[in-house]
């Protein structure tokens, strides 16, 4: 497997750069995330493993192509990680739903975890770990470390933006974990932000400062 995709469709590209746009607001914002958070999910479901079942169709029986195994879950870092989470969602109704929460320390940019709820039975799992931005990594990282920690073996980590330091820091700490982004910027800046970005996506998303 690619443990690096960017997923380059033209449609996420160009609500990507609605959203980069300083005059888009809240509302248009967390609408087009949804709508790329859709998108994305197609891609990083592109390779689940399929099995047959018997079903009736009005004419006929049939064995039918459906999802093998267990059905997936996705983790929302929060709280940014819900506006992809609302996307996904639409796509895979049936998948169970985990949250990690995380806030990035303004001094130390370190990520301080106040929130892990998981199901039960994760280690029998895909995860699916959703955060809009890749920017230290350490956010990742820690959500990572968390998940794992409670037996998660198969992860897969999906960003609308990352940035080359992010996924680094990412690669190394977790090399198994494959990563999925719509776009890699340019660099972080001295307050830890991409460039050129879109601004912090939980703020932008819920219309806080």
């Amino acid at each position: 497997m690619t443990y690096l995709v960017q997923i380059a469709h033209p449609l996420v590209q160009h609500k990507l750069s609605l959203m980069r746009d300083a005059r888009t607001g809240s509302g248009a914002f967390r609408r087009l995330l949804a709508e790329i958070g859709a998108l994305l999910a197609f891609e990083v479901t592109r390779d689940l493993p399929l099995t047959t079942q018997r079903i009736e169709t009005p004419l006929t029986a049939m064995d039918a192509p459906v999802l093998a195994g267990k059905k997936l879950c996705l983790i929302s870092i929060l709280r940014a990680g819900n506006g992809l989470l609302d996307g996904f969602l639409h796509v895979i109704p049936s998948a169970r739903v985990g949250h990690v929460g995380l806030y990035r320390d303004p001094a130390t940019l370190a990520a301080v975890e106040y929130y892990c709820r998981l199901p039960m039975d994760i280690g029998e799992r895909l995860g699916i770990v959703l955060d809009p931005m890749l920017a230290t990594g350490h956010s990742a990282i820690a959500a990572l470390d968390r998940i794992k920690q409670r037996g998660a073996r198969q992860l897969r980590f999906v960003s609308l933006l990352a940035a080359p330091e992010g996924i680094a820091s990412l690669q190394q700490a977790h090399p198994d974990v494959p990563i999925y982004t719509a776009a890699i910027d340019s660099h972080l800046n001295d307050h830890g932000y991409i460039v050129p970005g879109l601004g912090d996506a939980g703020d932008r998303l819920f219309g806080t400062e």
